[in-house]
């Protein structure tokens, strides 16, 4: 099956954490389509999902190929049914795609990301080569402090292994 990437499961270590036999495909962009950080976490935080856009809006995203029984450790990672949904989209190139957004209970325009989740996005695009702008876009996402200090610190080792090559131990 495909699964469609676009928030902290862009990058392929963070995506193999969770799914071992997750292998990348391609990345892409998908026009009519934004990042949003709004998706209420069950740690207080935005997630990112995203929605329908108007205009010259483009979503880049990372395809990746895994089997579909090992769809649960993923559902398991993202919460689906408490935030996210499945959702299908088609990506020019791949195909159905599945993926996940917010549910509407679950949008708060108020909330903002950790920076730790922040990093992990970014790392992602880099990782694909992400155009500036798109980029730059992320970067100026106004992020805020995780109030449990070794989960932010678990997750930014986490960031510099990725950054590093290294694998998860």
């Amino acid at each position: 099956m495909y699964y469609m990437a676009y928030g902290s499961n862009l990058h392929p270590g963070r995506l193999r954490d969770r799914v071992p036999t997750a292998e990348l495909c391609g990345a892409t962009t998908i026009a009519g389509w934004r990042l949003e950080w709004h998706k209420r976490s069950y740690d207080g935080s935005a997630k990112c999902s995203i929605v329908r856009a108007t205009g010259n809006s483009l979503l880049c995203v990372a395809v990746y190929e895994f089997e579909r029984d090992h769809l649960h450790l993923l559902d398991t990672a993202e919460g689906l049914g408490n935030g996210y949904e499945h959702f299908e989209l088609n990506v020019t190139g791949f195909g159905t795609c599945l993926t996940y957004r917010a549910q509407t209970t679950h949008i708060d325009e108020t909330l903002k990301p950790y920076e730790w989740y922040k990093e992990f996005v970014l790392l992602g695009c880099e990782h694909h080569g992400f155009d500036g702008p798109y980029l730059e876009e992320i970067r100026t996402v106004t992020h805020c402090d995780d109030p449990e200090p070794n989960r932010h610190s678990r997750h930014m080792a986490r960031i510099a292994q990725l950054q590093s090559g290294q694998r998860s131990s």
